[in-house]
């Protein structure tokens, strides 16, 4: 094996075996609060002393938890309290719950009510977070984060705490951003798997150490000769990306992921929280600065589409796949919009269904495989 063969081998074993991970954390004698996605400012956590640890459902269907949603709901919400029902979740000290779409704010009603011995920090983002308001609001729940954070760990968090949280992370951010950028231009040397388990590992690792392993692992990718990619790129846009069955796919029809508009992905790291004298303001700055989201309030209605359209181009990518969570009503009402810009852009674009519960991507399988066809004609 090369030296970037053992280091993603590395990335792969901790994407998938975050329950390995949380044990090993509590054996340490730290305490871990989970994260739903997204928008969770988990640098109070890591200024706490804390660990913070991604949330992202996990593969499987519902059993427990169709007794507090409806069938149709989020696969990753209900398999999240899947998780917690089953006992995947009592090591935590603690859980943060976003609030940003439909789903998710009753979600948090019902984790609170079937979980009552695992403390919930309820987590309400503002929609006008760009107004001074709107950050002064935001500044106002992180605060309030920040002492349920205190009470469970049982110390102060200074400003100085924070401010090296926020360097830190500010520095995982770049990491991956330049990951993303790598990657894109080494398809021969990292497949989509490898890809997604890269960035997925990142949730389940403290941030220091996963910027450590990332730019050993960006420096050998920079220092590797550019070679003439045989197949396809495209941008690939939705709220998760991660299971490897599908990726696979990817992978066997030469399909390489150029850039991405996935929320589990480079959303979670397209901002830098800003350096300033009051720390929770940068962090509510950073919300307020984040845009191209189908969660997020944008008043110019178009900026998504376009931000997608300038990936394409800028990557180098032939076309676009959007993996389409099922019932997530944000995504399907921005769809045609985004469909309608594309098409007018001329960029093919192909729109899987994607949800916890799909083991058999054979009908996903002969679409993308059509799909990597007509974007071969596109070269």
């Amino acid at each position: 094996m090369t030296d970037i063969e053992i280091l993603l081998a590395q990335f792969e074993e901790i994407a998938n075996n975050p329950k390995k991970q949380l044990e090993q954390y509590i054996s340490e004698g730290k305490k871990v609060i989970g994260c739903y996605p997204y928008y969770v400012p988990e640098e109070l956590i890591y200024a706490a002393g804390m660990i913070p640890m991604g949330l992202w459902g996990k593969r499987g269907n519902p059993n427990k938890a169709k007794e507090y949603f409806a069938p149709f709901y989020c696969s990753l919400v209900q398999m999240n309290l899947e998780m917690a029902l089953n006992g995947d979740l009592q090591k935590l000290s603690g859980v943060v719950h976003t609030t940003l779409c439909d789903t998710l704010r009753p979600s948090s009603q019902n984790f609170r009510v079937a979980m009552d011995k695992i403390p919930m920090i309820f987590l309400a983002h503002p929609q006008n977070r760009k107004p001074e308001f709107g950050v002064e609001y935001t500044m106002a729940i992180y605060s309030k984060m920040l002492n349920q954070l205190e009470e469970i760990v049982g110390r102060k968090v200074s400003a100085g705490d924070i401010k090296e949280a926020i360097k830190v992370y500010n520095e995982n951010r770049q990491a991956k951003r330049e990951f993303v950028k790598n990657a894109g231009m080494h398809p021969e040397l990292i497949s989509a798997v490898q890809r997604s388990a890269v960035l997925k590992s990142s949730y389940f690792m403290e941030k220091h150490l996963h910027t450590t392993m990332l730019n050993e692992l960006n420096k050998m990718l920079q220092a590797s000769p550019i070679e003439e990619w045989h197949g396809t790129r495209v941008v690939t846009s939705g709220i998760i990306c991660d299971n490897p069955s599908f990726l696979k796919i990817l992978d066997d029809n030469r399909i390489a992921i150029a850039a991405d508009d996935v929320a589990h992905e480079s959303r979670s790291f397209r901002k830098d929280a800003p350096y300033n004298e009051d720390p929770i303001r940068s962090l509510a700055v950073q919300f307020a600065d984040q845009d191209q989201d189908t969660i997020l309030y944008d008043p110019s209605l178009n900026s998504r589409p376009s931000h997608i359209i300038d990936l394409v181009k800028n990557s180098n990518a032939q076309g676009v796949i959007v993996l389409m969570m099922t019932f997530c009503d944000p995504e399907e009402m921005e769809y045609p919009s985004l469909y309608n810009a594309l098409k007018e852009a001329k960029i093919p674009c192909l729109k899987i269904g994607y949800n916890h519960q799909i083991t058999d991507f054979g009908q996903a399988r002969t679409s993308l495989q059509a799909f990597a066809e007509v974007l071969s004609m596109k070269n």
